[in-house]
């Protein structure tokens, strides 16, 4: 299943800086208050700021549990994601996408053992709480022209 295709996976916000030459950018998802520092995916972000864009965040999952109840974060409010939680939006064999306040795209934990399921299996609509690991990228997609 290619998450990377999907309109699910297209997270939403502007870019509000850019640091490290390009390699780092903040990110502030549309209708929010996070700041989400990552690395730009192609090793230098030369798109817009302070305008809205459109891009995949990809994050490795350290460990992914299904949780029952609570409700959509990111934490911290500011710097790279360690935490995620929200809903499950798309599944893939070894990918989630995840809506967290933005969407995000994650690369599942290698093993059964990086993935708990106390509150039944992933699918779509199932709430889950990630630790993420270091290094959460943002993949710049220019918008398509009339959409």
């Amino acid at each position: 299943m290619a998450v990377e295709s999907s309109s699910e996976s297209i997270a939403k916000g502007k870019i509000i800086s850019v640091r490290d030459d390009g390699r780092t950018v903040v990110f502030a998802p549309a209708n929010s208050n996070y700041e989400i520092h990552l690395v730009a995916a192609n090793g230098k972000y030369d798109g817009p700021t302070g305008k809205p864009v459109e891009g995949i965040i990809r994050v490795k999952a350290r460990k992914v549990w299904t949780v029952a109840s609570g409700g959509n974060f990111i934490s911290p409010l500011f710097g790279e994601p360690r935490t995620i939680q929200g809903r499950v939006r798309h599944v893939g064999d070894d990918k989630l996408v995840v809506h967290a306040g933005t969407n995000f795209q994650l690369d599942l934990p290698d093993g059964n053992i990086g993935i708990d399921l106390t509150a039944g299996p992933i699918r779509v609509g199932t709430m889950v709480n990630v630790m993420s690991m270091p290094g959460a990228t943002f993949e710049f997609a220019p918008v398509a022209a009339g959409r």
